[in-house]
């Protein structure tokens, strides 16, 4: 089975690939699409790039392989960038996709722009192939892997390869009708097909971008809130406990759970491996042994805070 930083290497090779063909085919055809699509490629090079460099240190934080001194500086380890640079990575993407439809608007409301099909129809076929090839890897591998990063970067050949087929069908149409009647059209369909693309593309990372932005925020997940709840109040119920307090989020792979129980004054007495076994009973309902999981358990005979009405 590939590993998160396999999959992300190879796709990285992949997009450095279209880089490098879309940049230098897109100003031999002039044809700006092809340019967008290579300056678009380069951009998620960069964010594979950084996804890489992040996931080996997720993977070594959890594995306990860091430097004294990295561990020592990140003591809570490296899963809080996941959603920065998720955010950050759609951010881009949205940011390149609205610069390219103005620069589509503009050359439509300015006659075109001439295109050499013969090379454009060339790039868009060897595109088209790459990204299906790669993007059919990455995702059959994300299915046992589970990593968002893998996810948005199948997310980002998909929107490539629909990119690429659109721009493929587009410069065949403008190489057919050279030397007819219609031939008036071809100054137009750069642009046109690549204000298309950027409308199909601005949209397409918002929730990606919607989700880094709630665990940046540290918005509580329903789901996770719930499994904690239900855990505590068994314990509660079981224990004779007086009230609990569950304070949950989530941050890219990490789960951060920590549960106060609030125990009556007089309560009779437990031997500390007693105590031991209360936590690891709660540890192991919420799958505790995940190495990306932060689980606290306390007790304590405060009183416990009020909970405002709702």
């Amino acid at each position: 089975m590939r590993t998160e930083q396999q999959v992300l290497k190879l796709s990285l090779v992949g997009v450095l690939a279209i880089t490098a063909l879309g940049i230098s085919f897109g100003l031999f055809s002039g044809s700006f699409a092809i340019l967008f699509d290579g300056v678009f490629s380069l951009v998620d090079a960069v964010m594979s790039i950084i996804s890489i460099t992040l996931a080996g240190l997720i993977a070594k934080s959890a594995n306990n392989s860091l430097t004294r001194r990295t561990r020592d500086r990140f003591t809570m380890g490296f899963w809080h960038f996941e959603p920065i640079v998720l955010a950050i990575n759609a951010l881009l993407m949205m940011s390149v996709a609205t610069y390219a439809l103005f620069q589509a608007v503009s050359a439509l409301l300015s006659g075109g722009r001439e295109v050499d099909f013969g090379p454009a129809v060339i790039y868009a076929g060897v595109v088209v192939v790459l990204t299906v090839i790669i993007g059919f890897i990455e995702g059959r591998a994300n299915r046992k892997i589970q990593s968002d990063l893998v996810s948005i970067d199948v997310q980002g050949w998909l929107m490539a390869g629909g990119v690429t087929s659109a721009l493929l069908i587009a410069f065949v149409i403008g190489a057919l009708i050279d030397g007819t009647e219609a031939a008036w059209l071809m100054p137009y369909i750069d642009p046109a097909v690549l204000a298309v693309v950027a409308l199909v593309l601005i949209p397409v990372p918002f929730s990606t971008l919607r989700k880094s932005v709630a665990e940046i925020s540290l918005v509580t997940p329903p789901k996770l809130k719930s499994e904690a709840e239900a855990v505590a109040t068994s314990l509660i119920e079981t224990q004779g406990f007086s009230d609990a307090r569950v304070y949950v989020s989530q941050q890219g792979r990490a789960r951060t759970v920590d549960i106060v129980f609030y125990v009556p004054r007089g309560h009779p007495p437990k031997a500390l491996e007693e105590w031991d076994a209360l936590r690891d009973s709660v540890l192991t309902q919420l799958n505790g042994e995940d190495p990306h999981s932060w689980i606290t358990i306390s007790f304590t005979t405060k009183t416990p805070p009020a909970l405002p009405s709702r």
